[in-house]
């Protein structure tokens, strides 16, 4: 049974960006509806969410999101919080409480760029997706990747988090990275995963960067063949690593 916490009665400002009505791949393992939050202050280079940067009037209304929820009650398995970044609006825990509310489980997809924010919600979660864009220390590509200095550093606090959250409450979570060779060579992917493996992260995902984008030519080129040595090098260091598709 989830616990719950009061809702504000009025109506809930949450802007949103989009809806992934039926997914098998933001949460592994569960049938979900993906809500994206409008907003991001990072300017990733590869994002594939461009869109979803600016902070602006989203372009659903969350009552007709909760409506069409209700009736989606024992066919959807949870409801994951996506972006953009979700913990950059205010309304996200009222919308959790929403979710829970209706009985359907609730995941989050972030950068970790908020974590006193993250902090708040974690009660109302079930699952957290962590966004890793490189290693967590000064050396790392997270500052050119990002445009922000020192964006390793709230990732690492989230992290931590996590990590608590896991021992103390059960929590499951996983970090991803979406790796490619132009941004994240292999001597920092090696660290990144050491890194990973020192946090006893459960689940490391790597992601191959998508074709077409405006900042790598080698996006979308195949990982499993042409860099066989390195994946065993990492899963030397991360035995829970997978390959997945950003």
């Amino acid at each position: 049974m989830h616990a719950t916490r009061p809702v504000p009665p009025d109506a809930l400002a949450l802007q949103v960006g989009g809806l992934t009505r039926f997914s098998s791949v933001d949460w592994p393992g569960r049938m979900v509806a993906v809500v994206f939050v409008q907003g991001c202050p990072w300017r990733c280079l590869y994002c594939h969410n461009a869109g979803l940067q600016p902070r602006e009037p989203g372009a659903l209304d969350w009552a007709q999101i909760e409506a069409w929820l209700q009736r989606r009650r024992g066919l959807l398995d949870g409801v994951v919080f996506s972006g953009g970044e979700p913990l950059l609006d205010a309304a996200l825990p009222a919308a959790l409480a929403r979710v829970r509310n209706l009985g359907f489980a609730t995941g989050l997809h972030t950068a970790g760029i908020y974590p006193q924010r993250l902090a708040q919600v974690l009660p109302l979660l079930d699952w957290v997706g962590l966004d890793l864009k490189a290693a967590l220390d000064e050396a790392g590509s997270y500052a050119r990747v990002t445009g922000v200095r020192a964006a390793h550093e709230p990732v690492l606090a989230c992290l931590a988090l996590l990590r608590e959250a896991r021992r103390s409450a059960g929590l499951d979570y996983e970090c991803r990275t979406t790796a490619d060779a132009d941004w994240l060579d292999e001597v920092e992917l090696l660290r990144l995963a050491a890194q990973v493996a020192a946090a006893g992260v459960p689940r490391w995902a790597l992601q191959q960067a998508r074709a077409g984008g405006q900042w790598s030519p080698s996006a979308g080129r195949p990982w499993g063949a042409a860099r066989e040595e390195l994946l065993l090098a990492l899963r030397r260091l991360v035995p829970e690593l997978i390959l997945r598709r950003a």
